[in-house]
Order: C-alpha cells, then structure tokens, then sequence
C-alpha cells in the first residue's frame, strides 16, 4: 500500500487538521483495520491526535450504466457524478449540484436535500462486508448504518436529467456561508431547524478564535482564518448547551469529529 503526506489544513473543507501520513488504496486492497477513512474530508473536523488514517485511490472513483443500473466508485467526486448524468440523460442526482464531497461520503452519510436524498434510488453497497442490498441496511435523515467502508454503490437507473430541478435545489444553497466549514454542523431535529435554534440561543455570528457559526446561517460552523479544532469543538459544545437549556433538545451533530483523544460535546 502506499502512503501520502496530506495536510488537512489545507485538504479539509473546513480548513482544520494536523499534517498526517496516509495509506492510499487502489484496486483490490481494502481500509485496513483501526483505520480512518476520510475521503474527500467534507464533512470531518479533525482533531490533533487523529487515528491513522486511510483514502481511495484513483482506481475507485469511476461511473459506468450496466444495463438499468449505475455503478459509481466511492472515490467519484459528486462534480463528475453531475457531468456524468447530465451526459448520459440520467435523473436522480440533480440534488449533488454544489454539494461537496465523494459519493462514498455521500452514501454514509445518506446525503441529500430536502426528500432528495442518497438512498433514494440506491440498489446495493459495497463494504469490508461485501455487498449489501438496501433493504438490509439501516438508514435515515442524514443516516446510513454501514458495516465498514464503502467501495462503491450501484443506483437504478432513471431516464431524464431535470435541469430545472437541478437549478432549484441549487437555489436553496444559495444562503449558504462562502468561508471554509464543514457543512451542517448540527443534523435538524424533527420538525424544526438547528440553524433557528442556534438563532434563538444568540449564537449566530459569534465566534471563539479563529471559528464562529456564520451571519449568513446559524448552523454552519466556519473558518474566519486560523481556526483551530479546539475552537470548533468549543463552539460547538456551548450550542448543544444552551438549546438543551432552552429548549430541552439536544442537537446531534452532523459532522464527524475524528481524534483519538476524545473531545466529547457534554
């Protein structure tokens, strides 16, 4: 297996991390085992002390019609997954316009706007398990219960791009923070908002440091410039704080924090 120098300052969306050696993975070779996977790093906030730490080479990220189903290697990145589609006349993926991120990161976390979502039109997964068809994985809202990595998945196949679709589910990203973050910093609870809460708690615009959750949306944690894990983990601690006090609620987050040292959000 080789290996790769990557820093996660600069690699991560969110512009956070340490400098760490990589085990890249191409064909045929699997995560080995205690190790990360980060993938495209969208949705992570690594912390100084991380696991080791594992990525899919070039050999996995690929997009090729077999019949009535599409099959997308788990390293793609949702920008080729768009192109792809919008060549070959396929709907289903409008919704991955400007949503950051690798389809492997995509189906763990079951990704989406609004009831467009990952899952919807998904057939089977495969893992360090092999391959799993769909109704025996357990997923939700922002959800995918996964028996270890995932190396690729295959979607049925549905005739038509939706342009149309594709620009109004863009247009609701439109509010989004332009500085580094990792997306969602909270899931929504049921029914409500976790960028309102935030809001109502006095939280939107304040910062710690280098980090703040932004004026342009209550939820989206992000990088003013020199942002440090130990700031984000802060932030992010005093939000779950004050909406449980208020609101008797407490927000799940939606990032994944990855540091062996654990940085629990009490």
């Amino acid at each position: 297996m080789k290996t790769r120098t990557v820093d996660f300052a600069r690699y991560s969306s969110i512009r956070i991390g340490p400098v760490a050696e990589v085990t890249v993975l191409e064909r045929g070779e699997r995560v080995p085992e205690g190790h990360f996977l980060v993938g495209g790093a969208n949705n992570l906030l690594i912390g100084p002390h991380p696991p080791p730490l594992a990525m899919l080479g070039k050999d996995f990220s690929y997009c090729r019609l077999e019949g009535e189903r599409l099959i997308i290697g788990a390293a793609t990145p949702t920008g080729r997954i768009l192109s792809f589609c919008k060549k070959h006349d396929l709907g289903g993926f409008e919704f991955v316009a400007k949503l950051p991120g690798t389809l492997g990161g995509m189906v763990a976390m079951n990704a989406g706007v609004k009831a467009h979502e990952t899952f919807n039109r998904l057939l089977w997964v495969e893992t360090d398990a092999g391959r799993i068809e769909k109704g025996a994985l357990s997923y939700g809202y922002r959800y995918a219960d996964l028996p270890g990595a995932v190396y690729a998945a295959a979607f049925e196949v549905k005739k038509g791009f939706d342009g149309a679709l594709a620009e109004a589910l863009n247009a609701l990203r439109a509010n989004q923070p332009k500085a580094p973050s990792a997306g969602s910093a909270f899931k929504n609870p049921p029914g409500d908002y976790a960028g309102r809460l935030i809001e109502a708690v006095g939280l939107k615009g304040y910062g710690l440091g280098g980090m703040a959750f932004s004026e342009r949306h209550a939820n989206f944690l992000v990088n003013l410039g020199g942002g440090t894990f130990e700031e984000a983990i802060a932030l992010m601690r005093m939000a779950r704080e004050r909406v449980a006090k208020r609101f008797d609620l407490l927000l799940e987050p939606e990032i994944r924090i990855v540091n062996e040292i654990k940085a629990p959000l009490k």
